[in-house]
Formats: structure tokens, C-alpha cells, sequence
């Protein structure tokens, strides 16, 4: 008698239809994503959609959040990667039901419903306040900085930019003298140079234009050369914002009328030093991403954006945007009212008890606005390293500040920071690899900003259902 094997034939017909039911224990997270998918409010997907039937049939809009969730949950971002998992991976497959979307149709979906897919943040927020996972007696507010799709070899100057423009219609002159020779080259096809063909192209035409024009949040543009075009545009806007605000402040002074309204004496308006106005912008603007910025971290410089999170002690993230700026001093007061309204919308009645953050977010009037709405603020007013009081802020709250921080229960709840915000970040950007965005433009990025954390706080409500159970 021979070995006793398991038969091995791969060329063994299923008899039966296979149930995707068998393919995944019933624990699985894709199980889990699937049956949170059925409770959040999909209509503004739906809504995109025609319903007369008419037109080729869309992937259902259920399954495509489903799958977009899950992949970001277990870090694949990537179109590409999601459309190879739904082939190669189970759990995938069980998601797309074995009808797995290419990687243009997961990209198209992602950018078209860009505005819905923020917004399952505040959907999956309201499901772990079900649960009882949200507590905001203390909560921690901090950014990370992630690097946007673009590298800071990108980043040009309004001449540069002119420059590149110009040699681009040179290079497109010539090819279209090649293609053309003595014709204009925009000229009707044949079968349109009758006036009743023409008036209907022209009417699609400017319905086109009109519609562009209409869109105030336009995506970053694919084509470079009109990239360019934007960049030299927005360095010219801000060029001429800067140049009225400076005249109009010469103007004031010249008059000895302060910015505020007040008058100056007359000995102070000698002591203001002139600001130089440039012939042209003298800013710089990334090509590639606009909407990015070069920020400074603790390893250097990173040419991205400023990801910011407001964050409970159990680790749930309760706001979640994105800043343009490297300096975190703006967002500590707007961070703090975006959570308020998230937890409103979630159904959470409490507002936060205490708030901490970094010497980063250190502002004196957002500090008192806040403490005014009956929400205690502890922001360390120096950095760890300084141990004497920074010259020019004594008194107030400074001085107030720092002796809280030296009291063994400031400490001590001041502490409660670092291991509150820190290691969502951590768990983001190391142990989901998402330590850059894939998509460009503010809005774009934001978009996955928020389903980052949206995937996290769902995690930790697969764990909490898990521990339960």
C-alpha cells in the first residue's frame, strides 16, 4: 500500500457552487467592514447615479465604499494593488462578490465620490459612539506631517514657471507646424462646416466652459502645461494681494492711522521701515501639487501637508483635517470646534473636559477662547527642552501655565498627551504604510485623510467587538 495523501487535482470540476459564506471565518475584518458598510448613510453615493437605468451598468456603490474601506484598513491604497488583491486575495473577493473592479474604476470612484467618502468619517465616528467607545473627558489635538504626491524638486519660481510656459508653446508651434504646415490647424472637421453642425458643436462647447468655470474646487490638473498656467496664476494673485495690502498699510501711516484705526504719533511714523515691493511674484510654488507645501520636521524638510487629528484616551479620533501650514499655532482653536460638531453630529451630547496639546499650538487667544466656552485647555507654553521661562511672555496665562505643568497633577495629566495622539499616528503611518497621500490637491487629500482615520477608529471597534465577544 502506498502513502496516504489528500487527493491533489486541479483539474477537478466544482460540483457545487462555491459560497463565499466558506471562504472567511466568521470573524474576518471583511465580514465586519461589510456589515458596517449596511449601517452608514450611502444616499449621497447613490445620488451620483442615474435612475432611469439608462447607460452602462456601475459597480454597486456599497460594495466599492466596502472595498475602499477595507483595503485602507489593512494599508493597500494603491488602484493597482486593491485591483490585484481582488483577484489574488480572498477576502477581496469576497468584498467585490468575485466581480473585482479594474484600477481605473476604483480611481474614478475614489475621485468622484471624493466630498462622500470624507464624510463616512463622521458616519463610522457615530457607530463607535454606539458602542460606547467615545469618552471625551480628555483629549489630545496634534498634526503629523505627511508628505504629499510631489517632491520639492517640483517647487518653482514665477520666472521659472514663465519660462517653462514659454518653452512649451515652442515645442507645441512646432509640432503643429509639422502637422499643419499652412493651415491654422483649428479648423472644423469636414462633416461639421455646415451651420447647423457648427452651432450645435459651439453649443456643447460653451456648455463645457461654462460648467469649468462653475467649479470653484477644481482638482490639480492632470496635463503640466495647465498646471503651470494654475501655478503662474495663483503666484500673481497672491503677488497682487501682497502689493495692495502693503500700500494700503503705507497709506495708513502716511496718514499716522495704525491698521486698527488708531493714530499714531506723529514721531512714530518715522521709525516704519518701508516694505520692498517686487516687479514680479517672488514666491515659489510646487508644480506638481499646488496645494502642497514644503514643511519643516524634526528630520528635515518634507515637501506635503499638515495632518491633523483630535484624539479621545481610548484612541478614537473624533475630527480629523488637513492644514497647508507647518506651524500648528492656527489650528488648536478650529481643530477643538470641529471636533465639537463631529461629536454633535455623532450623537455624542458631551463636549470635551480637557484638551491637551504641544507648545506647537500655543496661542494665547485661542487658549481663552476656549477655556470661555467651559473647555479646559492645557498647551505646554515652551518646548520639553527649555527649563527657564521664554523672555517677553511673563505673566498671565504663561506664568499660569507653567505652574500648573510643574505640579505633580498638571504633569501627571499633561503626560496623557503623548500616549494619546502619538500612537494613532504611529499606527497610521508605520503599521499602514501611509506615510505619504496618493492623490493630489487639498481636497483630495483630505478625502483620504479622513477615511485614514475613519479605517482606524473602525479597527478599533472590530477589536472592541472581538474582545467582547
Amino acid at each position: 500500500m502506498g502513502q496516504n495523501f489528500i487527493a491533489c487535482d486541479r483539474e477537478q470540476e466544482l460540483l457545487l457552487p462555491p459560497s463565499l459564506r466558506e471562504w472567511l471565518p466568521e470573524d474576518h475584518l471583511a465580514w465586519f467592514v461589510l456589515e458596517a458598510v449596511e449601517e452608514l448613510d450611502l444616499h449621497t453615493f447613490y445620488g451620483a447615479y442615474r435612475r432611469d437605468g439608462w447607460g452602462a451598468a456601475a459597480h454597486e456603490p456599497s460594495m466599492m465604499v466596502a472595498l475602499l474601506v477595507y483595503a485602507y484598513a489593512i494599508g493597500v491604497r494603491s488602484a493597482r494593488r486593491i485591483e490585484r488583491r481582488c483577484r489574488e486575495d480572498v477576502a477581496f473577493r469576497v468584498i467585490a462578490a468575485n466581480q473585482p473592479p479594474d484600477h481605473a474604476t476604483i480611481a474614478r470612484f475614489r475621485a468622484r465620490h471624493e466630498d462622500a467618502i470624507a464624510d463616512l468619517f463622521g458616519g463610522v465616528l457615530e457607530l463607535c459612539a454606539r458602542a460606547g467607545l467615545v469618552k471625551v473627558g480628555v483629549v489630545a489635538v496634534d498634526g503629523t506631517k505627511l508628505a504629499a504626491a510631489a517632491t520639492h524638486h517640483a517647487t518653482r519660481s514665477y520666472e521659472q514657471i514663465a519660462q517653462e510656459i514659454l518653452e512649451e508653446a515652442g515645442e507645441i508651434d512646432a509640432r503643429e507646424d509639422e502637422l499643419f504646415g499652412d493651415a491654422r490647424g483649428d479648423e472644423l472637421p469636414e462633416g461639421l462646416r455646415t451651420s447647423g453642425d457648427r452651432r450645435k458643436v459651439l453649443r456643447e462647447a460653451k456648455q463645457a466652459l461654462d460648467a469649468k468655470r462653475a467649479a470653484e474646487d477644481k482638482p490639480i490638473p492632470r496635463d503640466r502645461g495647465e498646471r503651470l498656467s494654475e501655478c503662474k496664476r495663483r503666484l500673481e494673485q497672491d503677488w497682487a494681494l501682497e502689493r495692495k495690502v502693503v500700500t494700503e498699510h503705507a497709506a495708513w501711516h502716511a496718514r499716522g492711522i495704525a491698521s486698527d484705526g488708531s493714530r499714531r504719533m506723529a514721531g512714530a511714523r518715522a521709525l516704519i521701515k518701508p516694505y520692498p515691493l517686487t516687479d514680479q511674484p517672488a514666491g515659489k510654488i510646487n508644480v506638481t501639487d499646488p496645494d502642497s507645501r514644503n514643511l519643516k520636521t524634526t528630520r528635515g524638510w518634507v515637501q506635503g501637508y499638515n495632518a491633523q487629528a483630535v484624539v479621545t484616551q481610548e484612541q478614537i479620533v473624533v475630527a480629523a483635517e488637513i492644514s497647508v501650514e507647518s506651524l500648528d499655532t492656527a489650528n488648536l482653536q478650529p481643530m477643538v470646534e470641529t471636533a465639537n460638531a463631529e461629536l454633535n453630529a455623532a450623537g455624542v451630547e458631551d463636549k470635551p473636559g480637557v484638551v491637551l496639546a504641544d507648545a506647537g499650538y500655543w496661542k494665547n487667544d485661542a487658549i481663552e477662547a476656549l477655556v470661555g466656552q467651559g473647555i479646559q485647555t492645557l498647551v505646554a507654553p515652551d518646548a520639553d527642552k527649555r527649563k527657564e521661562p521664554r523672555p517677553g511672555r511673563r505673566g498671565g496665562l504663561y506664568d499660569f501655565t507653567r505652574r500648573v505643568l510643574a505640579s505633580d497633577w498638571g504633569a501627571e495629566l499633561y503626560r496623557k498627551r503623548q500616549g494619546t495622539v502619538e500612537p494613532v499616528f504611529g499606527q497610521i503611518k508605520s503599521n499602514r504604510g501611509a506615510n505619504r497621500f496618493l492623490r493630489r490637491g487639498r481636497a483630495a487629500v483630505r478625502s483620504e485623510w479622513r477615511l485614514l482615520a475613519a479605517t482606524h477608529n473602525l479597527l478599533k471597534l472590530h477589536q472592541a467587538q472581538l474582545a467582547a465577544s
